[in-house]
């Protein structure tokens, strides 16, 4: 069974990463509906670590890109290089043709880099000169970024947030965590070597089944009465959160937790989708939609606070009918 495939994934992490499941766990979901996922956490989580070492227990091209401010499009994508031999122009790939893309600090590149991935991540493919090229499958970007540092960074455009599929949010590991931590990577002659368990065809598989998860009717609606509470937020009795929020989140949002519901179900070895999977997933997948004013920053009011709101006060209606 595939399930017992993805457990020896997460295994076989653990013998490098400690106390990151929940970030493992996203990361999979990504990988396994076609979803890009932002890390956000201070540094010194694991981050990068977890998503090289997880880049090393598939059997996929993994390659990591730091980005920095003098980034340039070219070095992401590619270019045109002239051959004198040849006395012609050949195209020289960039490291985005690869399966997994860890983009390391990402909030960190101008403009133009953040385009040029934004490209990639949506339509798959790249332009280089005159020629559009397709890239691998699967095609997964996983970024991460530091929200501490200010200076040298160009906060993601909303557009672009909107594009990952979830936002997790990585917090400080617990005090037995940290200890296995300090342990293990103070021994110089720790060895962070794991083995590859899942291949491309299986991978595509995976997608398969969760494809055929079901999710009730009621389940569906639920979903878009939480989507619509945040656009709509007087509608569901939320008066008071509704002047912090300035924008609510995109038809995307109901479509990714949609996908990353049956995830979780899959994962959790059902071919049915529960409330409960819904309310697991739903802060990292609307949490970077929802856009808030200036008054929500001021009152110390952030967006996982309201999806956790929503969460309380959105019931699951049994007959509901859309209008």
């Amino acid at each position: 069974m595939h399930q017992e495939k993805i457990a020896d994934v997460i295994q076989e992490v653990k013998k490098v990463v400690v106390g990151q499941d929940r970030m493992v766990n996203r990361l999979l979901i990504g990988l396994f509906t076609n979803g890009h996922i932002l890390l956000e956490g201070v540094p010194g989580l694991a981050k990068t670590l977890t998503v090289n070492t997880l880049a090393k227990v598939l059997h996929l091209d993994f390659n990591r890109i730091q980005f920095t401010p003098d980034l340039l499009p070219a070095d992401l994508i590619g270019t045109m290089i002239y051959n004198p031999q040849a006395a012609s122009f050949e195209v020289k790939k960039g490291p985005i043709f690869s399966n997994v893309i860890l983009a390391d600090e990402v909030n960190r590149s101008p403009a133009k880099v953040q385009s040029a991935l934004l490209e990639a991540m949506q339509e798959k493919q790249v332009t280089i000169g005159d020629t559009t090229y397709q890239l691998d499958r699967p095609f997964l970007v996983l970024a991460t970024q530091n929200p501490v540092d200010q200076e040298g960074t160009y906060p993601l455009p909303e557009a672009q947030v909107d594009r990952f599929m979830m936002k997790v949010h990585i917090d400080y590991p617990s005090k037995a965590d940290e200890m296995e931590v300090m342990r293990r990577m103070a021994n110089m002659s720790f060895s962070s070597e794991v083995n590859a368990i899942l291949s491309k065809d299986e991978i595509f598989e995976i997608r398969n089944q969760i494809n055929a998860v079901k999710m009730a009717e009621p389940l569906e609606h639920y979903i878009i009465e939480l989507v619509f509470a945040t656009r709509f937020p007087e509608q569901y009795g939320l008066k008071e959160e509704a002047k912090y929020i300035q924008f609510g989140v995109s038809p995307r949002a109901s479509i990714n937790l949609n996908l990353a519901s049956k995830a979780v179900a899959f994962m959790d070895g059902r071919d049915y989708v529960l409330p409960e999977d819904i309310k697991e997933i739903a802060e990292d997948v609307l949490n970077h939609r929802i856009i808030l004013n200036y008054e929500a920053e001021a009152d110390g009011i952030n967006t996982r606070d309201l999806v956790k709101i929503l969460m309380e006060k959105v019931p699951i209606n049994k007959s509901v009918t859309l209008k």
